[in-house]
C-alpha cells in the first residue's frame, strides 16, 4: 500500500483467538446532504469506468453507462482502497452516517468485494469533472512507474476544501543508528536513494497542492506485518537489534480519519505506536503468546544499518489522537 511499511500476509494459522475490533456493517445506501456538483460515472450497483488522458494508472477503459450521482461534502475518495482503505472507509462512514465512499482501483478484481463493503469503485477519475472535498492516497508505489504523477492526478480530483492526505512511510527519515526521531527530524537527500526519492516527490505534489502527508510505521494486524513475515522465514539473516516502529491498521486508519476531519493544510504528520522495540524483541513476545502456529527461530545478522526510535507526539497533540493499541505487546495481550 501507499508508500508505508508493509509485509505480505505469510501462511501463519493462528490458534482460534477473541481478536478484538468492532467491524461494522458497511452496506449503508443513504447519501449525504450537502453541497454538491454533479457526477456522471459513478455508481452503487457496479463498478466505474472512467476515461482519462493520461496513463498513470493502467488498464485505461471507455467510459460505461452509469448513474448520475451528485457528490456530498462529506463523502470520501479513496485511491488505493486495500486493508488500510477500507478501515478508513469504515471509519469514516462509522463517523459521518449516510456518507459516500469512492474507491479507485488499478484495476477490477476486488470491486465486487467492495461494493459489498459499501465502497463504490472504480478504475479511473476525470479531474476536470470529479471534484471531492475530501480525498485519501493509500496507493503503493509499487503499482505504476509515476508515482508522483498519480498523487498529482488524485489531487487535481480535490476541490480544495475538505482534506487531501497522502499516506507515506518513516522510510524518509535520515536515522539508521537506532537513535531518536520525530515529526521534525531531517529526511534523506533527494538522490541518494531511489525509493525514499520516489516517496519524497509524491510528498511534495502533496504539499504543493495545500494537503498532508501521513508518515506511517510498520503497519500489522493479527495476520499481516513483520512478525507474520519473520515466523515465514524462522530464520533471517538480519540484525535482531534493529530498531522497528509499529502501528495497528486501525490505528493508522483513526489516525487517517482525525487528520482528515481537522482539514489540515501543508503539514506533515507521523504515525506510529510511540513503543519501538528490536527485531529480537518483537519476536520474543510472537513466541510466548502462544497464538500462532510457528515459532520464530533466530536472526543470524550481525552487520548492516540500524533502525529509528519513532516519536510522534507533536502528531498526538496537534490532531488529538490515541491508539488503540499503544504496543505491540498490548495488542498480543488484547487479542487474547
Amino acid at each position: 500500500m501507499m508508500g508505508t511499511t508493509c509485509f505480505p500476509t505469510a501462511n501463519v494459522v493462528l490458534k482460534p483467538l477473541k481478536l478484538s475490533g468492532n467491524f461494522s456493517n458497511l452496506s449503508d445506501n443513504a447519501r449525504c446532504l450537502g453541497s454538491r456538483v454533479k457526477l456522471i460515472s459513478f455508481s452503487m450497483s457496479k463498478a466505474t469506468h472512467l476515461k482519462v488522458s493520461r496513463d498513470a494508472l493502467s488498464p485505461t477503459e471507455e467510459s460505461l453507462p452509469s448513474s448520475p450521482r451528485a457528490i456530498g461534502e462529506h463523502d470520501l475518495l479513496i485511491v488505493g482502497p486495500g486493508v488500510l482503505g477500507r478501515l478508513v472507509a469504515q471509519k469514516w462512514r462509522q463517523e459521518i452516517p449516510g456518507c459516500q465512499v469512492y474507491g479507485q482501483t488499478v484495476t477490477t478484481d476486488h470491486h465486487n468485494e467492495l461494493i459489498q463493503m459499501g465502497i463504490n469503485p472504480s478504475l479511473k477519475w476525470t479531474e476536470d469533472t470529479h471534484k471531492f472535498q475530501n480525498v485519501l492516497y493509500c496507493a503503493p508505489p509499487s503499482r505504476t512507474p509515476d508515482y508522483a504523477g498519480n498523487v498529482r492526478l488524485a489531487a487535481l480530483s480535490w476541490n480544495g476544501e475538505g482534506s487531501f492526505l497522502f499516506t507515506s512511510s518513516s522510510a524518509p527519515y535520515d536515522r539508521n543508528d537506532n537513535g531518536p526521531c520525530d515529526e521534525d527530524s531531517p529526511v534523506v537527500p533527494i538522490g541518494r536513494s531511489p525509493r525514499v526519492d520516489v516517496l519524497l516527490k509524491a510528498e511534495n505534489v502533496a504539499l504543493e497542492f495545500g494537503g498532508c502527508v501521513l508518515r506511517l510505521a510498520g503497519l500489522y494486524k493479527a495476520d499481516r506485518g513483520a512478525h507474520n513475515y519473520y515466523l515465514e522465514k524462522g530464520i533471517l539473516d538480519s540484525r535482531p537489534d534493529h530498531i522497528l516502529n509499529l502501528i495497528h491498521y486501525e490505528d493508522a486508519a483513526s489516525l487517517a480519519v482525525a487528520i482528515l476531519n481537522k482539514k489540515f493544510r501543508g503539514q506533515i504528520f507521523l504515525g506510529c505506536d510511540n513503543h519501538p522495540l528490536s527485531r529480537q524483541e518483537m519476536m520474543d513476545l510472537v513466541n510466548k503468546s502462544g497464538k500462532f502456529s510457528k515459532k520464530f527461530d533466530k536472526f543470524t545478522g550481525t552487520d548492516g544499518p540500524l533502525g529509528k526510535r519513532l516519536n510522534n507526539t507533536k502528531t498526538r497533540q496537534v490532531v488529538g489522537w490515541e491508539a488503540k493499541y499503544p504496543s505491540f505487546a498490548r495488542f498480543l495481550e488484547s487479542s487474547m
